[in-house]
């Protein structure tokens, strides 16, 4: 389905408008926060604000790969040439990904959205699960096994060029650190990637197209969940404002920093009305788990 069919084009070109000076603060802000939490950590070395760090850079790399997300539709900056490097540079590599790559593949699944072709249907395809079974998923995630997986997948999928991006990534972070007294403390980035990143990942992506109203229906309205979180679940779950994906899948050139606007307008025309929005991410988290009745008595142990 195509923008036209809900607006107009004058309303296209309004919420599709660009600008450097936001999308710089977009990128700004997201690594100032990451430099703020190395920074509590080195003030006030503790288990708690080590284990608040992998928390909270865990929710920081999904904001990376949020620009990389944005960078790759070209909606953040105006020009190409800076979406291209802000996507690459200042997020996809230092959070091991590849940002020509991702947007070949994303593409696809905004073009095949809402069909058994889309590429990510993986991803969200089996949900609702029973209690065990999202159970065990967490477990992968929060013990690195689902982290080694994907880091494994990924270097075969990306290739060397890819891998050598990441490990200067990599390296420029633990060299900054390093000249601020703290190298050590790079010690939590590939951590919190293993580990938090990998619940929020996973729980973003299911929040986005798992369990809705039809996943084979190409109105993004119905193979797509909007969520509106919590103050607290936002650092998390939705940085930038990854959270508004109706709204993305209906027009995916409308920058992030649009996104609340956008998503106000298209309530007030009544083009949301029915639509799949959550008012939590916990809301999100019970519609992914089957309902009692439902839970068989010995589920798969691979599920």
């Amino acid at each position: 389905m195509k923008a036209s069919d809900f607006i107009s084009n004058e309303q296209i070109k309004y919420f599709s408008r660009k600008s450097d000076l936001r999308g710089s603060i977009v990128v700004l802000s997201n690594w100032v926060a990451i430099s703020l939490i190395f920074a509590v950590v080195a003030v006030w070395t503790n288990p708690i604000t080590i284990f608040a760090a992998i928390l909270l850079l865990g929710g920081r790399q999904l904001g990376l790969g949020v620009i990389n997300h944005d960078c790759g539709h070209g909606s953040l900056f105006k020009k190409w040439k800076y979406n291209k490097f802000a996507g690459q540079w200042l997020g996809a590599a230092f959070v091991f990904s590849n940002a020509r790559a991702y947007r070949s593949g994303h593409t696809k699944h905004h073009r095949l959205g809402g069909t058994k072709q889309d590429p990510d249907l993986q991803n969200y395809v089996n949900y609702a699960v029973t209690r065990d079974s999202f159970r065990r998923k967490m477990f992968r995630d929060l013990t690195g096994r689902t982290g080694y997986k994907t880091l494994i997948i990924s270097a075969r999928a990306y290739g060397k060029k890819a891998v050598f991006d990441w490990v200067v990534a990599q390296a420029v972070m633990w060299f900054v650190l390093f000249l601020c007294g703290h190298g050590w403390l790079y010690l939590l980035w590939p951590a919190a990637w293993m580990t938090s990143n990998m619940v929020i990942i996973r729980l973003r992506n299911a929040a986005e197209h798992a369990a809705v109203p039809d996943q084979y229906d190409p109105d993004p309205r119905k193979h797509t969940r909007t969520t509106l979180p919590r103050l607290w679940e936002k650092p998390f779950l939705a940085p930038n404002n990854v959270n508004y994906h109706i709204e993305h899948h209906i027009l995916p050139s409308v920058p992030c920093y649009r996104l609340k606007e956008f998503h106000r307008f298209l309530k007030e025309e009544g083009i949301l009305e029915g639509a799949e929005i959550c008012q939590s991410y916990w809301e999100v988290v019970k519609r992914l788990i089957l309902p009692m009745e439902d839970q068989p008595n010995e589920p798969a142990p691979n599920a």
